[in-house]
């Protein structure tokens, strides 16, 4: 059968109003493609790719910071070493050579250099007349890690004019008897091999981050991105066919999240299509059962009139037959009707109100088969309703919806004693106020449902527990009590005193504003 032939009949019970859940493939496709979303500009991966960069480039920066002020201070203690030994070289050798001293400066790199140890001082300078400006002085002795990460930047930022005054300890063999050397330099070569080593950080860094980037991106793509892609793809293909059992994912061996999520989408989408696959059985099922039920129901209205002309017949045999098959007819017709009623009817929403429930209680008198109230006189074969409920309890619910769940109740329950004796038939109704509503007890001296009614009181067409019932009663008030927002339960009588079925409605109060 194709979707054309499915389909057409599934239209015609919409319109009828037979079956008003039927789940229909084309309005699943429709929704689907309404609401399927766009491709993303930049995918997942692309995102992690970039991220990836970002935080290499964060743990490089990180990394540089600290790098370049050891650099600064690497670069200054090999200039005070060299100064040293340009010192102990000038004491050793002839102080009066032509040039020497300038010569020592030059490969130092200074313009002045200071030596103090063993109680005497040692300077070396250039001979250029006035003596340098100072414009800032690091001791190396003293200062911390954390002192030496500002001072990188000052001078890899700073443009001031003037000298650069460094001050360490001696170092080498003649470390101890030197107190300290003092040297006076240019910041320009320590700014240039700054900017400099910077500059191979940045490439390194670079380098480093697009390998790492690379590599994550293409571990990512292989062990994330293109299973993720597949389950997406996978869901797409599935919406636009989803009883299509070929369309269904066939997971892989991976025991991770990712194998958990196909696995997962394999039985729900398995579980989809079987539901989907019944439920267009249901509404071919429901068109036929409607057409069933229609024509019945007019041949079965025509043997009633001929069974009503029988009971006429004053032929013993027919009299003793005649009513036998009125009340079959009866019941067939009464099955026909609530069966096209159920698939008709839509409860509607609620139209709540704050209400005593004695007004709703008031409409129990009119159910056949119940003693009238109070004051008249009661006929010997019906059943004493007993209402204990105050005045005063109150009820939020839909008057009219709420009556006929008590109704049919109380129907329900005359019907199961019908064959019992007249003074044991009793139907007691209590009522009380609840943590934010009301809960109301209905409970009957009859003989009680039986397990097989008990399994399924609440399915339609299951829960009957009478022969002659359609099983749509108790089906239709639970549907009305859980529009309230409320349950019904089977249970036993409060008081203990009756022991036929007895239903609990618990009905909670509206929210208020503010609560």
């Amino acid at each position: 059968m194709d979707d054309a032939t499915i389909a057409e009949p599934t239209r015609g019970l919409v319109k009828e109003g037979i079956v008003q859940d039927a789940i229909l493939p084309e309005a699943a496709v429709s929704a689907a493609a309404a609401v399927r979303p766009r491709r993303p500009v930049v995918g997942l991966s692309g995102r992690l790719l970039v991220l990836t960069i970002a935080f290499v480039m964060l743990a490089e920066v990180l990394i540089y910071v600290p790098s370049v002020a050891n650099f600064q201070r690497s670069w200054l203690s090999d200039r005070l070493a060299a100064a040293q030994i340009a010192a102990l070289v000038l004491d050793a050798g002839d102080a009066d050579m032509p040039g020497l001293q300038e010569k020592l400066l030059a490969g130092v790199g200074a313009e002045l250099v200071a030596v103090r140890g063993g109680g005497t001082r040692r300077l070396l300078a250039v001979d250029v007349g006035m003596p340098p400006e100072i414009a800032r002085t690091v001791d190396l002795r003293t200062q911390s890690p954390l002192e030496a990460i500002p001072a990188a930047f000052a001078t890899l930022v700073g443009r001031d004019p003037g000298m650069m005054r460094v001050v360490g300890d001696g170092t080498g063999p003649n470390a101890a008897e030197i107190d300290f050397v003092e040297i006076v330099i240019d910041p320009a070569p320590l700014r240039e091999a700054l900017f400099a080593f910077s500059r191979n950080i940045l490439i390194l860094s670079l380098i480093i981050s697009g390998i790492t980037a690379g590599l994550v991106y293409l571990s990512l793509q292989a062990v994330i991105v293109r299973p993720v892609r597949r389950l997406s793809a996978n869901l797409e293909r599935f919406s636009e066919e989803p009883e299509d059992a070929s369309r269904i994912i066939a997971p892989s061996r991976r025991t991770d999240e990712i194998g958990t999520a196909e696995r997962a989408l394999e039985r729900t989408e398995r579980a989809l299509a079987q539901e989907l696959r019944a439920k267009r059985r249901l509404a071919e099922l429901g068109l036929g059962v409607a057409k069933i039920n229609h024509d019945l129901r007019n041949m079965l209205a025509s043997a009633q009139l001929i069974s009503d002309r029988l009971a006429d017949v004053e032929d013993p045999t027919v009299q003793r037959i005649a009513p036998r098959l009125i009340g079959t007819l009866q019941r067939a017709v009464d099955f026909s009707e609530a069966t096209l009623a159920y698939g008709r009817a839509v409860e509607p929403a609620p139209r709540r109100r704050v209400l005593p429930l004695v007004e709703i209680l008031s409409d129990l008198y009119a159910v056949p088969g119940l003693a009238p109230p109070d004051g008249a006189a009661p006929a010997e074969d019906l059943a004493r309703l007993e209402l204990d409920v105050a005045p005063d309890v109150t009820i939020d619910a839909d008057r009219e919806q709420l009556a006929r769940v008590l109704v049919n109740l109380a129907r329900n329950a005359v019907q199961a004693m019908a064959r019992m004796p007249a003074r044991s038939r009793v139907l007691r109704i209590t009522a009380r106020r609840g943590d934010g509503g009301c809960v109301v007890d209905v409970c009957d001296s009859g003989p009680g449902l039986p397990a097989k009614a008990r399994e399924h009181l609440y399915e339609p067409f299951k829960g009957a527990a009478r022969a002659s019932g359609t099983g749509l009663g108790l089906a239709i008030c639970a549907e009305i009590v859980r529009l309230h927002g409320g349950r019904i339960v089977h249970g036993s009588d409060p008081a203990g005193t009756l022991t036929g079925a007895a239903f609990r409605i618990e009905i909670p109060d509206r929210p208020r504003d503010g609560a």
